[in-house]
């Protein structure tokens, strides 16, 4: 049992209360630590610099458990995301990304899909948006159509991309291969924002999405398919940062999909899987950067 992350591994600078601290991030690799946690065998899929930051990530992915067969060393930069923390616990990311190495993606280095290696892909946040990477992945995954189940978090930053068109018609590509997508409701309603989210959803399970999980934040999180809708409300917390919550979803459900299978995780598992998300979250938000919980603690 393996699911392979594909994604960006960079470098969260955050500041709060006066003072700044660089810590490991992307969405992908929180979410890459997350099912090590969980004791589930995992690769990351990415781009790691010969830089300082790189080798501290590269260190970091080992110690953790991640698997990193696929993931090569380049002499470029590593991303950094400038990350600003509200007075809510809030996360605004400003990022630098041109010319680095989390997005040299190249075809020559993507492992070929196969059953007995992969049970699972989960992709998204930058690496779907970001180009020339971006279609070389999609042309990739392309392959994993019908084998394995795909899921896709799109992880909006229009602080890196403002124009909605373009990230419209990203999502809208990824959709057609994706099995599971997992957005927050305010990803959605910055990238329709004249849609609710329940039309939303509906229009991206016409597309051929099998479920679509949308997280609210404190208010918990809501799975949908054609055949359920399921809302579990948040749980109550001292919230320290929210940084790696959503990505902490993701690998619940990509945890749920390769233990019980799409099917029965789409059905009968279906709400013990987003109530496991859930708690697993509201752990998350009670610590300081993007610390998910292990599984002894769930």
């Amino acid at each position: 049992m393996a699911i392979w992350v594909c994604g960006e591994a960079l470098i969260d600078k955050i500041s709060s209360g006066g003072q700044l601290r660089e810590i490991p991030g992307g969405g992908p690799a929180n979410t890459a630590h997350a099912l090590a946690r969980l004791a589930i065998k995992n690769e990351f899929i990415g781009g790691l610099s010969s830089d300082a930051y790189g080798q501290m990530m590269r260190e970091q992915f080992i110690a953790a458990g991640v698997g990193l067969r696929f993931t090569p060393t380049h002499d470029l930069p590593t991303c950094t995301a400038n990350v600003t923390i509200a007075a809510d616990g809030s996360a605004s990311y400003h990022f630098i990304i041109d010319g680095t190495a989390t997005f040299a993606y190249d075809e020559n280095s993507l492992p070929p899909i196969n059953r007995d290696e992969v049970d699972a892909l989960y992709f998204g946040t930058l690496a779907a948006i970001v180009e020339p990477g971006a279609s070389v992945l999609f042309e990739w995954m392309k392959g994993a159509v019908g084998k394995v189940p795909i899921i896709f978090d799109p992880n909006i930053r229009p602080t890196v991309v403002g124009d909605r068109e373009r990230y419209q018609a990203s999502v809208a590509r990824f959709l057609e291969i994706a099995d599971v997508v997992k957005a927050s409701s305010e990803d959605i309603a910055w990238l329709y924002p004249e849609i609710d989210e329940f039309e939303v959803a509906e229009s991206w399970l016409a597309h051929g999405v099998q479920l679509v999980v949308i997280t609210r934040g404190e208010k918990g999180l809501v799975g949908i398919t054609a055949d359920h809708v399921i809302e579990v409300p948040g749980i109550e917390v001292d919230v320290v940062d929210t940084v790696g919550a959503g990505d902490t979803v993701g690998a619940i459900l990509a945890e749920g999909i390769v233990t019980h299978g799409l099917e029965r995780a789409l059905a009968a598992e279906l709400s013990h899987i987003l109530h496991r998300a859930v708690q697993a979250s509201a752990i998350t938000c009670s610590r300081q950067g993007a610390q998910p919980p292990y599984k002894k603690e769930l």
